[in-house]
């Protein structure tokens, strides 16, 4: 259903990504940001499934600032090696190639955001400094409590796993109170990763019931 662009962000530097488009009329668009693993299969097969629910889906490779091209699967030493490309990882870079994946939707309607892990933090850090997002919807974002103080300038939704072994309840309660205008939700038994369906993390029930929210949640701030 995508295809894979080039983005050029305002310093001019040239980054890869992943767009999917609707049939149809487009609602809105959304830029989709990836977990650690690259714009990898899980994250394109995102982009076609918000496409399928009638948005432009872009997501940009965050990492090709210092790892061009960087698609992972989930094997231990692949998790390790991607792991150990965070070091490269600079949020103001970030920012900028976000904010390109989002002008590469001018016209599509209103534009949003949504990311998964990294991605996850990365999507409340835009809601609070790039300007003009309909909404931002972050799956566990681990680090969202290193910027918990700062304010979003969007309608902000997460999803937690109760029993996510990287992001402690304790966390999650933090950032609630820093954020109590956001929508947070915490899934039962769900682990980190949980609605990643190509990880043993996955859980189905979570997952759907996670979806549903963010569609509801799309369908009321994108207008």
């Amino acid at each position: 259903m995508g295809k894979h662009l080039s983005l050029t962000a305002a310093d001019a530097h040239k980054l890869g990504g992943y767009r999917a488009d609707p049939a149809g009329k487009p609602k809105g668009g959304l830029v989709v940001i990836q977990e650690i693993f690259g714009v990898n299969h899980h994250i394109r097969a995102v982009c076609d499934q918000i496409a399928a629910e009638g948005y432009v889906a872009v997501a940009p490779a965050v990492f090709d600032r210092f790892q061009r091209d960087f698609e992972s699967g989930y094997s231990p030493d692949e998790v390790a090696h991607a792991r150990g490309l965070l070091g490269g990882l600079n949020w103001d870079h970030m920012i900028a190639d976000m904010t390109a994946a989002k002008d590469e939707m001018k016209g599509a309607g209103p534009v949003g955001i949504i990311g998964f892990c990294m991605g996850g933090t990365a999507s409340f850090l835009a809601s609070c400094r790039i300007p003009g997002l309909a909404v931002a919807v972050c799956y566990y974002g681990g680090a969202i409590n290193k910027f918990m103080t700062e304010k979003p300038k969007c309608p902000v939704q997460m999803h937690f796993g109760e029993k996510d072994e990287s992001i402690p309840m304790a966390t999650v309660e933090e950032i609630r109170k820093h954020q109590p205008q956001a929508e947070i939700h915490i899934y039962p038994g769900a682990p980190h990763a949980f609605s990643n369906n190509d990880r043993p993390n996955f859980r189905q029930e979570a997952t759907d019931l996670a979806w549903s929210r963010t569609k509801e949640f799309l369908a009321k701030n994108m207008k």
